[in-house]
């Protein structure tokens, strides 16, 4: 499925073209492709070069038909997903043929396309720069690096080498001008961890500085909070191989929460295995999201699309008041006026004194949520756990059958992972059942007009809101008031299927 938070664009051959609001001075044209990658058959297997070579250039192939097509439209930036060129799945010797040469910082400038012979095992780096040289574009791609070691120092590993998963970027004349290597491996063995975190970013001349990081670290403060934060950057590449997982994380809504959360723009290129739950990418700006999601089709699909340069100038309501209250911390350590103000998101009102549906427990993404039903077609909920109350005001427009509940969680996930969570959810489970809360559901046809709020203890909440069919909208308005985060939203175009607010307590992973 390819959507937007408003219909827009029309499709060309096997991409689309997508153009925001606006005129073209003061904006960009990126393109991310969700590249359905060739794989090893078995990746556990050892290989030679030869053999390493032939699988990966195959993929190669693949991506230069699309830079070819992205070059035709203008494009200026394009993004490629993780482990799109070699696969997944291996151990630590078996991906070793596929790995090339990552040169040190203290080598200099480097255009493999032009210098192919300035350093060996970096084929994959010099036909990634020679397409950037073709289609006159900045290149980013995700591969597998090595780097020797010396025994003496206490972090190489035995067999005297480093092993990264690696995204690199080549300029529009084929230069190299960066490098990431993942610093938040999920369960990938064939892979080191850097010593020291990587906050790595270019400078482009069309729209200024560009942060990286890969797939599971969007979840940590290090590399991802970090760059945003300290690095003023304003976009961010992601390239990902994402395992959707819902209700909460599904790839396109952590990475449309990201872009609005920190006011910044992500281009998000994913792997498309659908037999994996691995589909899901886009172009995302706080204000709008242009998304391919398909768990039906073998197809990959490259979308382009005009955006700002500086997506902080748009996030604006028709109003002229900014959707986004604030980015990274609480505006204030008061609550709002209860009294005064009807609209006030308060920890304490009498309407939540009585009448209250009795709360039970369910298993959501591997968390022992607790929650409250969604029986009527309008009320006020509450519920909590531990330091966190979560509040709901909704009125809805669909009365079926279909079962919804409000779920709280506060504490450590444990699963694919250790981190700290604090969430608040509306989401539809999969029957009438309590214990039903939590299944991965797609389809929904209730709407809802809602207020979601919490008294988060981290100032780290992500938004994130999908309807029926894997569409995404634009979260409404959300942010700080007083000690609560929230968001509101009216008028869904479709039924509702999770409203969350995510935070991460960071300190507490």
């Amino acid at each position: 499925m390819l959507g937007a938070s408003y219909k827009l664009g029309f499709f060309l051959l096997c991409h689309q073209v997508l153009y925001l609001e606006g005129h073209t001075e003061g904006h960009y044209v990126a393109a991310i492709y969700e590249h359905p990658s060739l794989l090893s058959p078995d990746p556990t297997a050892l290989t030679d070069r030869e053999a390493a070579l032939g699988l990966m250039n195959q993929n190669l192939d693949l991506y230069e038909k699309q830079v070819v097509a992205a070059a035709k439209e203008g494009v200026q930036i394009i993004v490629f997903p993780e482990d799109g060129i070699h696969g997944f799945n291996f151990t630590r010797d078996s991906i070793y043929p596929y790995l090339d040469f990552l040169p040190s910082v203290q080598a200099g400038k480097w255009n493999p396309c032009l210098e192919p012979q300035k350093f060996h095992d970096t084929e994959v780096f010099q036909r990634l720069s020679c397409m950037a040289i073709k289609g006159q574009m900045y290149l980013v791609a995700n591969m597998g690096t090595k780097q020797p070691c010396n025994s003496s120092d206490p972090h190489c590993p035995s067999d005297g080498r480093f092993q990264f998963n690696t995204n690199i970027v080549f300029s529009d004349n084929g230069t190299l001008v960066a490098s990431y290597r993942k610093q938040n491996l999920y369960f990938e063995y064939a892979f080191d961890t850097p010593f020291e975190v990587d906050h790595s970013t270019f400078d482009t001349p069309f729209a200024g500085k560009f942060g990286i990081f890969t797939c599971f670290d969007i979840l940590f403060f290090e590399p991802a909070v970090s760059l945003v934060r300290n690095y003023g950057v304003k976009h961010i590449v992601f390239p990902a191989a994402w395992m959707n997982q819902l209700p909460l994380l599904a790839g396109i809504g952590i990475q449309q929460a990201f872009a609005v959360a920190f006011n910044v723009s992500v281009l998000a290129a994913n792997n498309h295995h659908p037999s994996l739950g691995m589909t899901g990418s886009g172009i995302h700006t706080p204000w709008k999201s242009f998304w391919y999601h398909n768990m039906e089709s073998p197809e990959g699909k490259l979308i382009i699309a005009q955006i700002s340069k500086n997506p902080s100038d748009v996030g604006l309501l028709e109003n002229g008041t900014s959707r986004i209250h604030e980015s990274y911390r609480k505006l204030s350590s008061e609550n709002p006026n209860c009294e005064n103000d009807p609209d006030a998101h308060c920890n304490k009102s009498p309407k939540w004194s009585q009448n209250m549906p009795p709360s039970f427990h369910s298993e959501m993404m591997y968390d022992n949520f607790t929650l409250v039903p969604v029986w009527k077609n309008q009320g006020s909920l509450q519920v909590c756990a531990n330091s966190l109350c979560c509040y709901l005001d909704y009125q809805r427009h669909i009365l079926s059958s279909d079962f919804y509940a409000l779920g709280v969680f506060d504490d450590l996930h444990t699963v694919h992972g250790t981190y700290y969570v604090q969430a608040c959810a509306l989401v539809k489970c999969g029957g009438p059942e309590f214990e039903t809360c939590g299944q991965e559901i797609t389809n929904a046809t209730d709407t809802f007009d809602f207020h979601l709020w919490g008294n988060f203890s981290t100032s780290f909440v992500f938004p994130i809101l999908l309807t029926s069919r894997m569409t995404l909208e634009s979260p409404g308005q959300v942010g700080w008031e007083g000690n609560n985060f929230f968001m509101k939203k009216n008028q869904l175009s479709s039924g509702l299927v999770t409203a969350a607010l995510y935070g991460r307590w960071y300190e507490r992973d």
